[in-house]
């Protein structure tokens, strides 16, 4: 006995064959590089680039972190030095400049909308 397949139209099988055709023959140019997917690449690239960045800041610039054998064979670092490279690593410019601005998002909006009429 043979399986019958229910098909909606008598050509469905035949369509859908050269749908796969059509979807076959597009390049990936096609398929990728229109401007409804520019937004993912550029969600996906600024996080992939802040990953980045903070890897590589991590393992450059930590004073916990050691890529060298002699930097690992120091043990835990307590000298002065590793404790002055600590302060720096925590106190970094964004951390200063931030100190000195406002904690608002919209400060002079904030102060229009709080002065009494």
């Amino acid at each position: 006995s043979t399986i019958q397949f229910n098909r909606t139209h008598p050509n469905a099988s035949k369509a859908a064959t050269n749908a796969n055709m059509v979807a076959a023959q597009r390049t990936l140019r096609e398929i990728w590089i229109r401007p409804e997917v520019f937004p993912i690449f550029a969600a996906a690239g600024a996080a992939f680039g802040l990953a980045g960045f903070f890897i590589v800041r991590q393992i450059s610039c930590s004073p916990g972190y050691r890529v060298t054998k002699s930097g690992r064979a120091e043990g835990i670092a307590e000298g002065a030095q590793r404790i002055k490279e600590g302060k720096n690593w925590r106190e970094h410019w964004v951390r200063r400049y931030l100190r000195t601005k406002v904690p608002q998002i919209m400060p002079g909006l904030n102060d229009l909308m709080s002065k009494k009429q």
